[in-house]
């Protein structure tokens, strides 16, 4: 189980962020991410379970696609996820999303983004374009145990990159993005 310190925060200027991570990151190459969450089968304690179908094209030009299952338990510190997170790779999204639907998980939302990826000192950064949400500066580090001091290292070494990268804290969003795709659809209700 890895513990995931991850930080999202709203961007104004896609380019101009994008010029400046190249400048200061390690570029890793494009991404493109379709997720499904499903949710448990009645009876059962309530869990998320989030289906990802992903490709990334790398600098080279050579391309990769990948589908995982992710497990999280979710935990939000000053507007910084903490989370356990559970994963791994399965051969195919749609059949084992049948087999979720015959274990009677029902489908909640999807996602699709897509972006470019960076390396900077460890971190993996993500300038993420989120269908219907706008962009989004992601900041990710990975544990290998929770240890609190780590934790509070990482969560202070994410913090003062947005701030190299003159991000106004007021930008971090705290809302996860089915959350924030949930309350855009209960506003903007489909016409019938």
């Amino acid at each position: 189980m890895a513990v995931e310190i991850e930080l999202k925060a709203h961007v104004e200027d896609s380019e101009t962020l994008r010029l400046l991570l190249s400048a200061k990151a390690k570029y890793l190459g494009s991404f493109e991410k379709e997720d499904t969450y499903w949710l448990n089968a009645p009876g059962l304690p309530p869990s998320g379970l989030r289906i990802r179908a992903e490709k990334r094209i790398f600098p080279d030009g050579t391309g990769k696609e990948t589908c995982f299952a992710t497990y999280k338990t979710k935990e939000l510190r000053d507007g910084i996820e903490v989370n356990d997170e559970k994963e791994f790779e399965v051969s195919s999204s749609d059949i084992f999303e049948e087999f979720l639907s015959r274990l009677g998980f029902t489908e909640s939302i999807r996602k699709h983004k897509e972006g470019d990826s960076f390396d900077y000192d460890g971190m993996t950064v993500e300038l993420t374009n989120v269908e219907s949400l706008g962009w989004f500066l992601e900041l990710e580090v990975l544990l290998p145990e929770r240890d609190t001091k780590k934790i509070d290292h990482e969560k202070e070494k994410l913090l003062r990159f947005i701030d190299r990268l003159e991000i106004p804290r007021e930008s971090i969003e705290s809302r996860s993005y089915t959350v924030m795709l949930t309350e855009l659809s209960a506003n903007n209700p489909r016409p019938e």
